[in-house]
């Protein structure tokens, strides 16, 4: 059982809020997803029925900037696992991606279809406004661009908003869509997509807009989703081949893109892969770090998820650059992700070493640098 204790440097939520904001002591958590985090915050409120988890992996580069994630895990361990994960990834992202932002993630247990009620987004924004400063969030999945906006006018360190940058998710699939070329003009020497195979993982936000991308580049799309309808949306849309989730894996493809959740890449899953590359936006692709090593060992070319997914991040994280916001800026910043990713692959293959070994020793050079300045 994980033991709270309350934190000192939070200020009480406004108004009467029943949120309690607690924070998880390092020697209560004994999972091996927590080396390393600074501090995780947990907020409950029985009456609006939120539990949220609040992760802050490592701040040496900045205050923490992630996502703010509303899915139904099957037990309090398993979302806890999930945020500190995706925290983790962020302040790799973060660092790969050159901004002024550490890692920091937020899970809230909930179904988004029939829990995210307006309650329990407010009771959210209170355990937000409280931690104003120390986490920065935007959307995730289950999030949407109008809960984002809702949250926005409660708790002042939301973004990726109506008003600020919008949506992110169609930056995301933008900085993807050129990573699969990377990765193509290194494996193949051309970045053409005509007649390239892609099979699709998912078809929320980000998943749709790549596969709108792919298709208007030329690529076969072969797809799939645990929402039937949105697979026949695609079949019209793109002349996709359709698959059942568990046979996604194993497609007949150039390219395997992972855009729901993570963990699908492992021991058990990589042998069945027909793909030469793998590139897509989920985060936490890999189910463990060393497994990346196995695609390499089956010359499947992999592309480090926080490094081409990272184009959401970028632009969110644009809206608090001094001066504000701007677009131009900020998508040439989003231009450079297919360069960091051939230079990660060179060197990797130099080097002999799967690619996010590679990667992470890159991101952890950077922050190191950072905690000595």
């Amino acid at each position: 059982m994980l033991h709270v204790r309350e934190p000192r440097t939070l200020r009480k939520p406004a108004g009467k809020s029943k949120l309690t904001i607690s924070d998880i002591t390092a020697d209560a958590v004994r999972l091996s997803a927590y080396e390393g985090h600074e501090r995780i915050w947990l907020g409950r409120d029985n009456e609006s029925g939120l539990t949220a988890i609040v992760a802050i992996h490592n701040t040496a580069l900045g205050p923490a900037l992630g996502g703010t994630r509303v899915w139904p895990h099957e037990s309090f361990e398993a979302a806890l696992t999930d945020a500190l994960r995706l925290s983790r990834g962020m302040t790799y992202k973060s660092a790969i991606a050159g901004t002024a932002f550490g890692g920091g993630k937020a899970v809230i247990i909930a179904d988004p279809k029939t829990e995210k009620t307006p309650s329990l987004l407010s009771s959210y924004a209170d355990m937000l406004a409280a931690l104003e400063g120390q986490f920065f969030t935007a959307e995730d999945v289950g999030l949407s661009l109008a809960d984002a906006d809702f949250l926005r006018t409660r708790a002042p360190n939301v973004v990726g908003t109506g008003s600020g940058s919008g949506n992110p998710s169609p930056v995301t699939a933008h900085g993807v869509f050129f990573g699969i070329k990377a990765a193509l003009k290194h494996r193949r020497g051309t970045d053409s997509l005509k007649g390239i195979g892609v099979a699709v993982q998912g078809l929320g936000s980000v998943g749709w807009a790549l596969c709108e991308k792919l298709h208007e580049d030329g690529a076969a799309l072969t797809v799939t989703d645990i929402d039937t309808t949105r697979i026949e949306e695609a079949k019209r849309a793109f002349g996709a081949t359709a698959l059942a989730p568990d046979a996604i894996l194993s497609a007949e493809a150039d390219v395997f893109a992972p855009c729901a959740l993570g963990g699908v890449l492992s021991r058990e899953t990589i042998p069945s892969l027909k793909a030469e590359i793998v590139a897509g936006s989920a985060n936490n692709q890999l189910a463990r770090h060393e497994d990346a090593r196995l695609l390499m060992e089956a010359s499947i070319l992999y592309a480090p998820d926080y490094v081409i997914n990272a184009g959401g991040l970028i632009n969110v994280a644009a809206e608090l650059a001094p001066g504000g916001y701007d677009r131009a800026a900020a998508m040439a910043r989003v231009a450079q992700i297919p360069k960091t990713l051939s230079d990660i692959f060179a060197r990797a293959e130099r080097q002999r070493r799967p690619t996010n070994e590679v990667t992470a020793e890159i991101a952890m050079e950077r922050i190191k640098a950072a905690a000595a300045a």
